[in-house]
């Protein structure tokens, strides 16, 4: 069964730290660009980071570039997303998703997308 499980949300104050992992089954992660999204409440969804599978470039959102790292462990099938000194505004649905080759802004372009995990940063 092709499939994503994002794990690793949960409950942490402000400043904390969260790791985030994108496990694939089903399927070889390496060979798709893996992005990270999230969704507030009434918001829209938005990438928060990616990683392209050809050149294994990475990208982030402004609001988290040297906050967040995205990297892989095609050894596990695995993306993670590091997240520190984390802000009550991180604080939505993190979902990770893939499509072929290389990263995209567009949510609609990927193709594959996990169940994802509640993130909520709150004192």
């Amino acid at each position: 069964q092709v499939q994503l499980v994002e794990s690793g949300g949960g409950l942490v104050q402000p400043g904390g730290s969260l790791r985030l992992s994108c496990t694939a089954s089903g399927f070889t992660l390496r060979y798709s660009a893996v992005g990270w999204f999230r969704q507030a409440p009434g918001k829209e969804r938005e990438r928060v980071s990616c990683i392209s599978r050809t050149d294994g470039a990475t990208y982030y959102l402004e609001s988290v570039k040297g906050r967040f790292t995205i990297s892989r462990d095609n050894a596990k099938n695995t993306v993670y997303l590091q997240m520190n000194s984390l802000k009550p505004e991180d604080t939505a649905v993190y979902y990770c998703a893939t499509r072929p080759l290389i990263c995209n802004r567009d949510y609609h372009s990927y193709d594959r997308w996990g169940q994802g995990t509640q993130v909520t940063v709150s004192s």
